[in-house]
């Protein structure tokens, strides 16, 4: 397969109340298809926020999808606007330039990020050293990460849905003061 050079198609999924935001190395082809995150059929995304939220997000509409991170104040982006890139193959990957995630925070209420994936991390923490402090990573979906099962996944990604939980806690207890 030969190397495309490929900008990111379709834009960040952002909301002003959002608090937390996930960021992906870069959208494989099916998303890229798709327009938007996650679209790969084995990408267990879907799988290990609807366990995670006792949700099922993963026979939802892309409209829906939005609907219920949006109530959730979940974002999510990718670090890299544009590469290059073999297929899907984050170890490919190659003449990155990076999403302007300071950008997103400032139209935003992102206060904890998540990294999904090594890439991710790797990349994050190179050109956004200043924030690297807010960011979690964590093991990523992709297919290609096969020595982490679902299982293995939903417990590593608890950590989300334990800082999401302290948010709501929070933000209730404000709100009856």
């Amino acid at each position: 397969m030969k190397s495309q050079i490929l900008t990111h198609e379709f834009p960040p999924l952002i909301y002003g109340d959002a608090q937390i935001l996930i960021l992906g190395s870069f959208p494989s082809v099916d998303s890229r298809q798709a327009g938007f995150y996650y679209m790969h059929k084995h990408n267990r995304f879907w799988q290990v926020l609807s366990g995670l939220f006792n949700i099922d997000l993963v026979h939802m509409t892309i409209t829906e999808k939005c609907e219920t991170l949006k109530e959730l104040k979940i974002a999510l982006s990718d670090v890299i606007d544009n590469c290059e890139i073999k297929g899907s193959a984050d170890m490919s990957i190659r003449n990155v330039s990076v999403t302007d995630i300071r950008e997103l925070m400032q139209v935003s209420s992102i206060s904890k990020i998540f990294l999904n994936g090594r890439k991710a991390e790797k990349l994050f923490n190179e050109y956004f050293p200043d924030i690297v402090g807010i960011a979690t990573y964590l093991p990523s979906t992709s297919p290609a990460n096969a020595k982490f099962t679902l299982k293995d996944l939903l417990s590593e990604w608890q950590i989300l849905k334990i800082y999401h939980d302290s948010l709501e806690t929070n933000n209730h207890k404000y709100n009856e003061s």
